[in-house]
């Protein structure tokens, strides 16, 4: 039943009861939509030897098998989700998106990854590569890099054996279901 209010001052709390029902399984619908959306990822930055999903799926397919837990194994599958929508702060919509469902590690992982990937290749557009430096000290600063070094920028390999988007679906599923979601709150 859809509710017939016009604005949220309106509401009953009939109404709200009404609607919370619906919100578990809407929270449950998330990964899917996550999916759909990764599943877009066909794109190359016009030039890169393979595309946005085929480096998200070697990513979290070298995580996978250097038997990484699997919360860290979805991020990096997830890693770079954000390069369709927000190309200019994909680290930060990822680490958003992500946050009510991941340790505080990974979350800071994912939001400063787009900075310690620059150490590959921020000097070649003449950009400061050691820009990650300023995090040094940090307690999840070797952890970030060690992302970036074992997984992230290694994954750009033609042909590389990489397990199937599908192979990722339960664990991605058990990282954002609801279940999960209230467990942290």
């Amino acid at each position: 039943m859809t509710a017939s209010f016009r604005t949220l001052e309106e509401t009953t709390a009939d109404d709200w009861a009404r609607l919370q029902t619906t919100w578990t399984p809407f929270l449950n619908g998330l990964a899917g939509r996550v999916l759909k959306h990764l599943e877009l990822m066909t794109f190359d930055h016009g030039g890169l030897p393979v595309t946005q999903l085929e480096h998200s799926l070697q990513t979290a397919t070298r995580a996978f098998r250097d038997e990484r837990d699997e919360e860290y194994v979805v991020c990096a599958l997830l890693h770079d989700l954000g390069d369709m929508l927000a190309p200019t702060n994909h680290a930060d919509f990822i680490a958003t998106l992500l946050k009510p469902y991941i340790s505080e590690q990974n979350h800071w992982m994912l939001s400063q990854h787009a900075i310690f990937q620059g150490y590959y290749f921020w000097h070649h557009w003449g950009m400061n590569r050691d820009e990650r430096d300023k995090y040094r000290g940090h307690q999840w600063f070797d952890y970030t890099a060690d992302f970036c070094g074992l997984y992230d920028q290694t994954s750009f390999e033609r042909g590389y054996d990489t397990m199937p988007l599908e192979a990722f679906r339960p664990m991605v599923e058990r990282v954002l279901s609801a279940d999960r979601l209230d467990s942290r709150l």
